[in-house]
Formats: structure tokens, C-alpha cells, sequence
């Protein structure tokens, strides 16, 4: 089976997405992770780990990976700089590993208002980490597909969203619906090389994916 490389694997939304992929078994789940005492985790669920920080240096480092799912991030509360270091630079160093590497499709995830960065000034540093981030990778010749979901909550998932390039609203979205989005574009056809904004909805995701086409 082909190896999907989760960056932030150990986060609650990364943890989540391994779950996903070691269930569906049409993929070989790699958890990227930056301590060692967080192997027994994944160790326990049967899932090989990555050490290897986003800070780090990454070359060569994707041997063997086929798609990436990029799920790490600094936190909105986190300092200008720890945010610029993780969500922008790191993201655009594992972005410029993977198309090195060959890596047939990489998925970000991002955030709602990364379109523009100004709009929210209490977290404006954030969101245009993630703009420039986006845009990097837009712009890389990788396959893609950028999830923006709204507010993430830690509660079961729906199975239901609503999805759009520009929903034109804003509200919450369970991290569990969230991970299965990722997860399906990896190879969704509708929603390649495109940037969809995603909430809790009516349609299945499967329906509301489709629709994007």
C-alpha cells in the first residue's frame, strides 16, 4: 500500500486522520511526530512514526511517502514568530521537500479567513501564515486540494457538512468531520487542485464533495 504522511499526526485533528486511514486500510498511515515518547501512541494502533520536526531540516526525508496530509500547526494563540516558523515556513519547507520527492498529492489544512488575513486582527498573524502557506503551495506544480474548515470542536462528527470555495459565512465544524475530509482528498477527483471552505452542513460529505465538481 502507498504511505500517507501525516504532518502533525500527534495533534487531536492529525490523531484522528491516522484512525481514519488505518481503518479504511486503502492507505499505510506514517505518523510524523517530533518526540519519541509519542511513538507508543501510534505504536499501540499498529501505525509506523516519522521522527522529525517541521523546524527541521527535511531533505530527503520522504522517501517512500507517496501523499502527505499537512494537519500541523502553532495553535491561533501562539506568538508571531513560533506561528511564522510552523504554519508558514515549515509548511513551505515540507512543501518544497515533497514536490522534490515526487509526492503525488499534498492536503493542507488551513483556515477559514486565510483568504484574507486582515479581516481578523486578533488572530491576523496567524491567518496570513496560512495565506502565505496556501499560496506556496498553490503555486508548487504538486497536486492539492486546501481545507478550510470554520471553528473546530471536539465533538463526534455529523458525517454532514457544507462545502464551498467561499461560503460566505462562518461557524463550527467537529475535528472528527474535518479529518474525514482530509482524509477523502487525498484522492477525490472534484476537489483537486482546488480550496474549499467546509462546515458543519446537511449533505453528506461524500454529497457535498461531489458537488464541487
Amino acid at each position: 500500500m502507498e504511505k500517507v504522511l501525516i504532518a502533525g499526526a500527534n495533534g487531536k485533528t492529525g490523531t484522528q486522520i491516522v484512525k481514519i486511514l488505518k481503518h479504511r486500510g486503502h492507505y499505510d498511515p506514517v505518523a510524523m511526530i517530533r518526540k519519541t515518547e509519542q511513538s507508543e501512541k501510534f505504536e499501540q494502533m499498529g501505525v509506523a512514526t516519522k521522527l522529525l520536526d517541521i523546524e527541521d531540516d527535511m531533505s530527503g526525508q520522504f522517501d517512500g511517502i507517496s501523499k502527505i496530509i499537512f494537519a500541523a500547526g502553532s495553535g491561533s494563540s501562539t506568538g508571531k514568530e513560533k506561528t511564522i516558523a510552523v504554519d508558514e515556513k515549515g509548511a513551505m519547507s515540507m512543501i518544497d521537500e515533497a514536490k522534490k520527492a515526487g509526492i503525488k498529492n499534498f492536503v493542507m489544512l488551513s483556515s477559514m479567513g486565510a483568504d484574507d488575513p486582515a479581516s481578523n486582527g486578533k488572530i491576523s498573524h496567524y491567518l496570513e501564515a496560512k495565506h502565505n502557506a496556501d499560496e506556496h503551495l498553490k503555486s508548487s506544480n504538486l497536486n492539492y486540494c486546501i481545507v478550510r474548515p470554520g471553528h473546530l470542536v471536539d465533538e463526534d462528527g455529523t458525517g454532514s457538512i457544507d462545502a464551498s470555495p467561499k461560503l460566505n459565512k462562518y461557524g463550527d465544524i467537529s475535528r472528527a468531520d474535518v479529518a474525514q475530509v482530509l482524509v477523502l482528498a487525498l484522492d477525490h477527483a472534484s476537489i483537486s487542485n482546488k480550496t474549499i471552505e467546509i462546515l458543519k452542513g446537511d449533505k453528506t460529505i461524500e454529497a457535498a464533495l461531489a458537488d464541487l465538481h
